[in-house]
């Protein structure tokens, strides 16, 4: 999507959203950070995008990376670069995002799911500007603006130690919160329309017919939890299916998944398939378990320790087989935070078998 598509996405004339747009004006000319809140799709990134492009900074790099797309190591990689050597397959020196937004700003996405070591190296960066490569000694001098975006409660998660709380007091210098489109109530057929039309384009359409009033009273009327990215997707998806350029768009298809054929539940194959027989078979008296007595194979002297940890390797593979090797999951069915968990994968060595 080119540049001035994705500005579509900033569309509005709710006072909500103009008021977010004059805090914006008022923070761009200010080398100091920023965060940004929003549910999905609500466009955080676009108002990085502009908080960069109306700053003194326009002219330089503007650099992104998204958080949570990385495991610890490589994030702490991607942020502040390797030295050659650092690790196995670091061949040469690699400049990482902090050096490549130099001069410029750099946005970081999902800031929440951030290790502690991580924010540790983010807290000095914002302090003193100054930081050192994986596997480096010498110490890397940047002036690099910092913004960053989340859509989770990040006061919450300092009193649940998640975050470090001086971190959060140096990122929120001012804090962007991002109405959802819900509460934009004016701008969801602005928005609507102004997609409508670039799909139009993108089918070759010489015109857009419009919306009948039953269409319009659905998109309206719809809760949009996945905001303006939703609605996109909604008006793109009904338009093609819609089918005409000359007749105004009836039928609004908010679920791509409704359909009387779609599955009702998760099918899993069996581990065994197991031949059917027609003649009786005869069964076995029930076993009280409660009678049976069943011994641990534990040997005396042994390692308390060793057998602890053997425990919790398996518990956290059980775990994690559970929860498909979703660790933000695998965490909540083991009562832990997501840095906790991450702390046993590395203390076992577990994370190379991701």
């Amino acid at each position: 999507m080119s540049q001035y598509r994705q500005q579509d996405n900033l569309l509005g004339q709710s006072d909500s959203f103009l008021s977010v747009l004059d805090q914006v004006s008022q923070l761009a000319n200010l080398d100091k950070p920023v965060l940004i809140i929003g549910e999905r799709g609500t466009g955080k990134e676009l108002i990085a995008a502009r908080l960069h492009f109306l700053s003194k900074r326009w002219d330089q790099n503007y650099v992104k990376l998204n958080c949570a797309a990385l495991n610890e190591n490589l994030l702490e990689s991607e942020l502040f670069g390797h030295e050659s050597g650092a690790f196995t397959g670091a061949s040469k020196r690699h400049e990482g995002r902090f050096e490549r937004a130099n001069s410029g700003t750099l946005f970081l996405d999902e800031l929440a799911n951030t290790s502690a070591m991580v924010q540790e190296k983010l807290l000095r960066v914002i302090e003193y500007g100054e930081f050192e490569r994986v596997g480096g000694k010498q110490t890397v001098k940047v002036d690099t603006r910092l913004v960053c975006a989340t859509n989770e409660d990040l006061p919450h998660l300092t009193e649940q130690g998640e975050l470090r709380s001086d971190l959060l007091d140096r990122l929120a210098f001012d804090v962007i919160t991002l109405p959802p489109l819900r509460e934009r109530q004016d701008d969801i057929m602005l928005l609507a329309e102004q997609f409508a039309m670039n799909m139009a384009r993108d089918l070759e359409w010489e015109l857009f017919s419009g919306f009948t009033r039953s269409a319009t009273e659905t998109l309206l009327s719809y809760n949009w939890p996945g905001n303006i990215r939703e609605l996109k997707n909604v008006v793109e998806r009904s338009l093609y299916r819609h089918g005409s350029e000359h007749i105004p768009v009836h039928q609004i298809i908010l679920d791509p998944f409704e359909s009387p054929f779609r599955p009702k539940a998760r099918i899993k194959a069996p581990i065994t398939t197991q031949h059917v027989s027609a003649e009786p078979v005869s069964v076995a008296a029930p076993v009280n378990v409660s009678e049976q007595k069943v011994e641990a194979n534990i040997q005396f002297p042994c390692s308390l320790k060793e057998r602890s940890n053997e425990f919790e390797i398996n518990m956290i593979n059980k775990a994690l087989e559970h929860s498909q090797f979703n660790q933000k999951k695998t965490a909540e069915v083991l009562g832990l935070t997501y840095h906790q968990l991450r702390g046993y994968l590395k203390k076992y060595n577990l994370l190379d078998q991701q």
